[in-house]
Protein backbone atom coordinates (compact mmCIF):
# COMPACT_ATOMS: atom_id res chain seq x y z
CA UNK A 1 0.00 0.00 0.00
CA UNK A 2 1.24 3.51 -0.86
CA UNK A 3 1.74 5.67 2.28
CA UNK A 4 2.64 9.37 2.49
CA UNK A 5 4.57 10.98 5.32
CA UNK A 6 2.68 13.80 7.11
CA UNK A 7 3.50 17.27 5.81
CA UNK A 8 5.51 15.99 2.88
CA UNK A 9 4.47 16.18 -0.78
CA UNK A 10 4.89 13.07 -2.94
CA UNK A 11 7.88 12.92 -5.25
CA UNK A 12 7.68 12.37 -9.01
CA UNK A 13 8.63 8.74 -8.41
CA UNK A 14 5.65 8.28 -6.11
CA UNK A 15 3.28 9.72 -8.72
CA UNK A 16 4.72 7.50 -11.45
CA UNK A 17 4.41 4.48 -9.16
CA UNK A 18 0.77 5.34 -8.55
CA UNK A 19 0.09 5.55 -12.28
CA UNK A 20 1.82 2.21 -12.91
CA UNK A 21 -0.09 0.59 -10.08
CA UNK A 22 -3.37 1.80 -11.55
CA UNK A 23 -2.49 0.36 -14.96
CA UNK A 24 -1.32 -2.97 -13.56
CA UNK A 25 -4.45 -3.28 -11.45
CA UNK A 26 -6.46 -3.95 -14.60
CA UNK A 27 -6.51 -7.67 -15.42
CA UNK A 28 -4.77 -8.60 -18.63
CA UNK A 29 -8.01 -10.03 -19.96
CA UNK A 30 -9.80 -6.70 -19.56
CA UNK A 31 -7.01 -4.83 -21.32
CA UNK A 32 -7.03 -7.32 -24.19
CA UNK A 33 -10.79 -6.99 -24.52
CA UNK A 34 -10.55 -3.20 -24.61
CA UNK A 35 -7.87 -3.36 -27.30
CA UNK A 36 -9.90 -5.78 -29.39
CA UNK A 37 -12.96 -3.58 -29.07
CA UNK A 38 -10.97 -0.52 -30.19
CA UNK A 39 -9.58 -2.35 -33.21
CA UNK A 40 -13.04 -3.66 -34.08
CA UNK A 41 -14.44 -0.13 -33.76
CA UNK A 42 -11.98 1.08 -36.42
CA UNK A 43 -12.23 -1.82 -38.86
CA UNK A 44 -15.59 -3.56 -38.55
CA UNK A 45 -18.29 -2.38 -41.00
CA UNK A 46 -20.66 -2.38 -38.01
CA UNK A 47 -19.00 0.84 -36.80
CA UNK A 48 -20.34 2.68 -39.86
CA UNK A 49 -23.73 0.98 -40.02
CA UNK A 50 -26.80 0.82 -37.83
CA UNK A 51 -26.10 -2.67 -36.54
CA UNK A 52 -25.22 -3.36 -32.88
CA UNK A 53 -22.40 -4.85 -30.87
CA UNK A 54 -24.86 -7.14 -29.09
CA UNK A 55 -24.61 -9.71 -31.88
CA UNK A 56 -22.12 -12.58 -31.76
CA UNK A 57 -21.79 -15.16 -34.54
CA UNK A 58 -19.88 -18.42 -34.07
CA UNK A 59 -18.95 -21.45 -36.15
CA UNK A 60 -20.33 -24.59 -34.49
CA UNK A 61 -19.27 -27.31 -36.96
CA UNK A 62 -18.08 -28.23 -40.44
CA UNK A 63 -19.84 -31.30 -41.82
CA UNK A 64 -18.45 -33.64 -42.77
CA UNK A 65 -15.23 -32.84 -40.88
CA UNK A 66 -12.40 -31.73 -43.16
CA UNK A 67 -8.84 -32.24 -41.87
CA UNK A 68 -6.69 -29.22 -42.71
CA UNK A 69 -9.65 -26.87 -43.12
CA UNK A 70 -10.27 -24.09 -40.60
CA UNK A 71 -13.13 -21.60 -40.78
CA UNK A 72 -13.81 -18.97 -38.11
CA UNK A 73 -15.86 -15.82 -37.58
CA UNK A 74 -13.77 -12.68 -37.16
CA UNK A 75 -14.72 -9.18 -36.03
CA UNK A 76 -17.64 -10.52 -34.04
CA UNK A 77 -20.48 -11.06 -36.47
CA UNK A 78 -20.04 -10.40 -40.15
CA UNK A 79 -16.85 -11.89 -41.61
CA UNK A 80 -15.51 -15.39 -42.15
CA UNK A 81 -11.88 -16.44 -42.44
CA UNK A 82 -11.09 -19.68 -44.29
CA UNK A 83 -7.67 -21.32 -44.02
CA UNK A 84 -7.04 -24.15 -46.48
CA UNK A 85 -4.41 -26.75 -45.60
CA UNK A 86 -6.33 -29.70 -47.06
CA UNK A 87 -4.25 -30.12 -50.21
CA UNK A 88 -7.49 -29.68 -52.19
CA UNK A 89 -9.44 -26.78 -53.67
CA UNK A 90 -12.07 -25.42 -51.26
CA UNK A 91 -15.00 -23.64 -52.94
CA UNK A 92 -17.51 -21.38 -51.15
CA UNK A 93 -20.97 -21.07 -52.69
CA UNK A 94 -22.94 -17.83 -52.90
CA UNK A 95 -26.53 -16.94 -52.11
CA UNK A 96 -27.87 -18.66 -55.24
CA UNK A 97 -25.56 -21.65 -54.82
CA UNK A 98 -23.21 -20.30 -57.47
CA UNK A 99 -19.41 -20.61 -57.07
CA UNK A 100 -18.48 -17.44 -55.18
CA UNK A 101 -14.96 -17.93 -53.80
CA UNK A 102 -12.29 -20.56 -53.63
CA UNK A 103 -8.86 -21.30 -52.20
CA UNK A 104 -6.83 -23.58 -54.43
CA UNK A 105 -4.61 -26.38 -53.19
CA UNK A 106 -1.55 -24.18 -53.81
CA UNK A 107 -2.94 -21.42 -51.56
CA UNK A 108 -4.24 -19.06 -54.25
CA UNK A 109 -7.48 -17.32 -53.17
CA UNK A 110 -9.94 -16.23 -55.85
CA UNK A 111 -13.33 -14.55 -56.15
CA UNK A 112 -15.88 -14.99 -58.92
CA UNK A 113 -16.87 -11.57 -60.29
CA UNK A 114 -19.94 -13.11 -61.93
CA UNK A 115 -21.38 -14.12 -58.58
CA UNK A 116 -23.99 -11.79 -57.08
CA UNK A 117 -22.34 -12.30 -53.71
CA UNK A 118 -19.21 -10.60 -55.05
CA UNK A 119 -21.15 -7.32 -55.18
CA UNK A 120 -23.66 -7.81 -52.37
CA UNK A 121 -20.91 -8.50 -49.84
CA UNK A 122 -19.36 -5.10 -50.42
CA UNK A 123 -21.88 -3.40 -48.12
CA UNK A 124 -23.12 -4.49 -44.70
CA UNK A 125 -26.78 -4.81 -45.73
CA UNK A 126 -26.21 -5.68 -49.39
CA UNK A 127 -27.76 -2.46 -50.63
CA UNK A 128 -25.93 -2.17 -53.92
CA UNK A 129 -26.72 -2.51 -57.61
CA UNK A 130 -25.66 -5.84 -59.11
CA UNK A 131 -24.68 -5.84 -62.80
CA UNK A 132 -26.55 -8.14 -65.19
CA UNK A 133 -23.32 -10.06 -65.83
CA UNK A 134 -23.61 -11.49 -62.30
CA UNK A 135 -25.77 -14.59 -62.71
CA UNK A 136 -25.82 -18.06 -61.15
CA UNK A 137 -25.83 -19.52 -64.65
CA UNK A 138 -22.90 -17.46 -65.95
CA UNK A 139 -19.49 -19.17 -66.29
CA UNK A 140 -17.26 -18.09 -63.37
CA UNK A 141 -14.71 -15.35 -63.91
CA UNK A 142 -12.05 -15.80 -61.25
CA UNK A 143 -9.80 -12.98 -60.01
CA UNK A 144 -6.90 -13.57 -57.62
CA UNK A 145 -7.20 -11.82 -54.23
CA UNK A 146 -4.46 -13.60 -52.28
CA UNK A 147 -1.81 -16.32 -52.30
CA UNK A 148 -1.37 -17.29 -48.64
CA UNK A 149 -3.91 -20.10 -48.37
CA UNK A 150 -6.49 -17.88 -46.65
CA UNK A 151 -9.65 -16.07 -47.69
CA UNK A 152 -11.61 -13.49 -45.70
CA UNK A 153 -15.04 -12.32 -46.77
CA UNK A 154 -18.20 -10.65 -45.54
CA UNK A 155 -21.16 -13.05 -45.51
CA UNK A 156 -24.75 -11.89 -45.07
CA UNK A 157 -25.86 -15.36 -43.97
CA UNK A 158 -24.11 -15.06 -40.62
CA UNK A 159 -25.39 -11.69 -39.35
CA UNK A 160 -28.68 -9.90 -38.71
CA UNK A 161 -29.70 -8.07 -41.88
CA UNK A 162 -32.11 -5.47 -40.44
CA UNK A 163 -31.49 -2.40 -38.26
CA UNK A 164 -34.23 -3.35 -35.78
CA UNK A 165 -33.99 -5.85 -32.92
CA UNK A 166 -34.75 -9.46 -33.95
CA UNK A 167 -38.19 -10.72 -32.86
CA UNK A 168 -36.44 -13.66 -31.16
CA UNK A 169 -35.04 -11.23 -28.58
CA UNK A 170 -37.89 -10.86 -26.11
CA UNK A 171 -35.67 -9.69 -23.26
CA UNK A 172 -32.61 -7.61 -24.15
CA UNK A 173 -30.93 -8.46 -20.85
CA UNK A 174 -30.93 -12.19 -21.66
CA UNK A 175 -28.55 -14.07 -23.96
CA UNK A 176 -30.69 -15.34 -26.86
CA UNK A 177 -30.09 -17.36 -30.00
CA UNK A 178 -31.27 -15.41 -33.04
CA UNK A 179 -30.84 -18.12 -35.67
CA UNK A 180 -28.70 -20.97 -36.95
CA UNK A 181 -26.88 -20.42 -40.24
CA UNK A 182 -25.23 -22.53 -42.93
CA UNK A 183 -22.67 -21.70 -45.63
CA UNK A 184 -22.33 -24.40 -48.31
CA UNK A 185 -18.81 -25.32 -49.46
CA UNK A 186 -17.03 -28.05 -51.41
CA UNK A 187 -13.69 -29.60 -50.56
CA UNK A 188 -12.23 -31.19 -53.63
CA UNK A 189 -15.19 -33.14 -55.05
CA UNK A 190 -16.95 -33.54 -51.69
CA UNK A 191 -19.89 -31.27 -50.78
CA UNK A 192 -19.73 -29.91 -47.22
CA UNK A 193 -21.20 -27.15 -45.09
CA UNK A 194 -20.14 -24.68 -42.41
CA UNK A 195 -22.69 -24.42 -39.59
CA UNK A 196 -22.97 -21.69 -37.02
CA UNK A 197 -25.27 -19.62 -34.85
CA UNK A 198 -25.99 -15.94 -34.28
CA UNK A 199 -26.54 -14.95 -30.66
CA UNK A 200 -27.79 -11.78 -28.97
CA UNK A 201 -25.51 -10.82 -26.06
CA UNK A 202 -26.86 -8.41 -23.40
CA UNK A 203 -25.07 -5.18 -22.55
CA UNK A 204 -24.31 -6.51 -19.07
CA UNK A 205 -21.50 -8.62 -20.55
CA UNK A 206 -19.53 -5.38 -20.86
CA UNK A 207 -20.13 -4.35 -17.22
CA UNK A 208 -16.86 -5.84 -15.78
CA UNK A 209 -14.78 -3.89 -18.28
CA UNK A 210 -16.61 -0.69 -17.41
CA UNK A 211 -15.94 -1.30 -13.71
CA UNK A 212 -12.21 -1.79 -14.29
CA UNK A 213 -12.11 1.36 -16.40
CA UNK A 214 -13.75 3.27 -13.56
CA UNK A 215 -11.12 2.07 -11.07
CA UNK A 216 -8.33 3.11 -13.43
CA UNK A 217 -9.89 6.55 -13.92
CA UNK A 218 -10.14 7.03 -10.14
CA UNK A 219 -6.49 6.06 -9.65
CA UNK A 220 -5.42 8.46 -12.37
CA UNK A 221 -7.42 11.30 -10.78
CA UNK A 222 -5.74 10.66 -7.41
CA UNK A 223 -2.30 10.62 -9.01
CA UNK A 224 -2.97 13.94 -10.77
CA UNK A 225 -4.19 15.46 -7.51
CA UNK A 226 -0.95 14.42 -5.82
CA UNK A 227 1.04 16.00 -8.63
CA UNK A 228 -0.82 19.32 -8.25
CA UNK A 229 -0.17 19.25 -4.50
CA UNK A 230 3.54 18.66 -5.09
CA UNK A 231 3.82 21.58 -7.51
CA UNK A 232 1.98 23.93 -5.16
CA UNK A 233 4.16 22.89 -2.25
CA UNK A 234 7.31 23.39 -4.32
CA UNK A 235 6.16 26.84 -5.45
CA UNK A 236 5.46 27.94 -1.90
CA UNK A 237 8.88 26.79 -0.70
CA UNK A 238 10.58 28.64 -3.54
CA UNK A 239 8.75 31.87 -2.66
CA UNK A 240 9.96 31.68 0.95
CA UNK A 241 13.59 30.68 0.39
CA UNK A 242 14.16 32.34 -2.96
CA UNK A 243 15.48 29.05 -4.27
CA UNK A 244 18.74 27.32 -3.33
CA UNK A 245 21.74 27.66 -5.64
CA UNK A 246 22.61 24.45 -7.36
CA UNK A 247 19.17 22.81 -6.98
CA UNK A 248 18.62 20.55 -10.00
CA UNK A 249 15.68 21.33 -12.25
CA UNK A 250 12.99 18.65 -12.65
CA UNK A 251 11.40 18.06 -16.02
CA UNK A 252 7.95 16.40 -16.05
Amino acid sequence: MLRLLPGRAPTKGVVVAALLAAALALPAAALARAGAAAAEERENPISTQVSRYNYRSNVTAVTPAQPGLRIEVIQYVDRLLLTNRTGKTVTVYGYQHEPYARVLANGTAELNTRSRAYYLDQTFFGRISVPPSASPTAPPHWVVVGTGGQLEWHDHRIHWMLPGIPPQVKNRSKRTKVFDWTVPIRVGAQPAAVHGELVWVPDEDWAPLAAFAGVAALALAIALALLVRRRRAGGAAGAVSGGAAGDPGEAW
